[in-house]
């Protein structure tokens, strides 16, 4: 698949659906081919930080949110 460099601004979630279909589009401005969006390889999609360590960001140091189930049943529980 081919696309403009205003093509890509305008038409972002039909180009992504192609890459989703593993198609790869070429970007093109002035005419020229200048970008290249391939998809991410299988194995590399399904890794991803939330995959390895539950608790990311500004949680991953809470040593009160050590078992994120029971964090998360705590934060749903209702107020006293």
């Amino acid at each position: 698949m081919n696309t403009t460099a205003k093509g890509l601004r305008t038409r972002t979630k039909e180009i992504l659906d192609a890459v989703d279909r593993g198609e790869e589009v070429v970007v093109t401005f002035r005419g020229r081919a200048r970008a290249k969006i391939i998809p991410i390889a299988a194995q590399a999609r399904s890794r991803s930080v939330a995959a390895e360590n539950p608790l990311f960001g500004i949680w991953k140091d809470d040593e009160t949110a050590r078992n994120v189930k029971a964090f998360v049943d705590r934060a749903r529980a209702p107020r006293p």
